[in-house]
């Protein structure tokens, strides 16, 4: 397959601007560029899906350009319902730092990062009206998808501006960068649209876009910081345990559809796995392949290796060969409890409210539902000892507890 062919098989591209962007992207060398505005200080896996697609560019020979909006995260894209809040300059500024250092990890150095505030800051309005809003017709920014949704619940001025701004950041990498391909999700068609817009109007010439459907879970929700659910690229925000477990557990619908976004695995591969996963659904072939690209692209084999061995021990209840730090990236967001002094563990069961009274604790006890880091214990009268940073006490079959010294 040719690039393009292949960007299109991975489902990878969406709406088009440019007769000849096939032709650029399989036979030129071009430089293209991908914005995010610096709202944390660290990507998601929302967001994965675009750095992946600028790798791929990347080997194919093309020149990346990763625009953070240190300038347009002052003022924040209008949201389909509600504006955004105003972050501090400071903060633009620390989570600016956090995602340069992130996507140059990500991109092993072949991205060129800009900031769009260097640009924007000594730019005067009354320059950019004169330069650019001159250019841009009120009745063309109304048809923008994203405005129209907002005309009957209210949009402020600040947002509406968005896409003047943003259109201006393409104008200027094209003019300073030779840039002529803006790629994002579909979300920001209408502001490709506008750099695109001004380019034809301002320069007299051409210039492309695409945009990348937006991927969404089993539950048809983006993933994103809004909507609850992120997976943070920062492995001190989400471990690589948590991320093997979000995607272990992917929705047999939708694997195939993330092992073709997220990994470099061929179509070949692909569909090998495919037909060896459908043979077996119950193996989760796919999901453990799609675990294993991604989380050894992002973090390394041996993060892939360490998540798999916490996850296996859990499956065993074999926790006592799991080391303080796995236990940490194991047992977050579990409840948690200060041992203190040796106690027993009814005392344990009934304190902390595991069992609702040392009736209930005994039969628990009595009924082989009590584990204390992997082994069942039936003793009321066992003493647990605070010796070890972390016990961790299983009830049933799922819920867990842990003990801290």
């Amino acid at each position: 397959m040719t690039l393009y062919e292949e960007l299109k098989w991975r489902g990878l591209i969406k709406d088009v601007a440019g007769e000849d962007l096939e032709e650029k992207l399989n036979n030129q060398k071009i430089t293209f560029y991908w914005g995010t505005d610096p709202t944390a200080d660290s990507l998601h896996i929302g967001h994965y899906s675009s750095l992946i697609t600028a790798k791929r560019l990347a080997k194919a020979g093309h020149h990346p350009i990763l625009l953070v909006g240190g300038a347009t995260g002052l003022i924040g894209d209008p949201r389909p319902t509600a504006e955004r809040e105003i972050i501090s300059k400071e903060k633009i500024q620390e989570n600016f730092d956090g995602i340069k250092k992130q996507v140059s990890t990500i991109l092993e150095g072949k991205a060129e990062i800009v900031n769009n505030y260097d640009w924007m800051k000594d730019y005067t309005y009354l320059e950019f009206l004169r330069d650019i809003g001159k250019y841009i017709n009120v009745n063309y920014m109304l048809a923008k998808d994203i405005i129209s949704r907002r005309l009957e619940t209210g949009i402020t001025y600040a947002e509406f501006s968005y896409t003047l701004l943003q259109g201006y950041d393409f104008l200027h990498l094209y003019r300073e960068k030779n840039c002529i391909l803006q790629a994002a999700g579909s979300d920001q068609w209408g502001n490709i649209t506008t750099g695109i817009e001004m380019i034809k109007k301002i320069e007299g010439k051409e210039a492309y876009g695409f945009t990348m459907p937006l991927i969404l879970d089993s539950n048809g929700n983006k993933f994103g910081k809004s909507e609850g659910n992120a997976l943070w690229l920062d492995i001190n925000k989400t471990s690589s345990y948590e991320l093997y477990q979000y995607l272990i557990n992917s929705d047999d619908t939708k694997v195939e559809e993330y092992l073709k976004v997220y990994t470099f695995l061929n179509k070949e591969e692909i569909d090998k796995i495919m037909k060896e996963h459908n043979e077996k659904p119950h193996l989760r072939l796919a999901q453990e392949k799609l675990a294993q690209e991604f989380i050894t692209d992002l973090h390394g084999k041996e993060e892939y290796q360490n998540a798999k061995q916490i996850s296996e021990a859990l499956f065993k209840n074999d926790i006592k060969n799991l080391s303080e730090e796995q236990i940490s990236q194991a047992f977050k967001g579990v409840p948690r409890f200060k041992l203190g002094e040796n106690k027993t563990i009814i005392e344990i069961l009934t304190e902390t409210k595991i069992a609702s009274s040392r009736r209930e604790a005994r039969e628990f006890l009595s009924n082989n539902a009590i584990t204390l880091n992997g082994e069942t214990i039936n003793d009321e009268n066992y003493l647990i000892d605070n010796n070890k940073k972390y016990n961790i006490i299983r009830k049933g079959k799922k819920k867990y507890f842990v003990l801290e010294r």
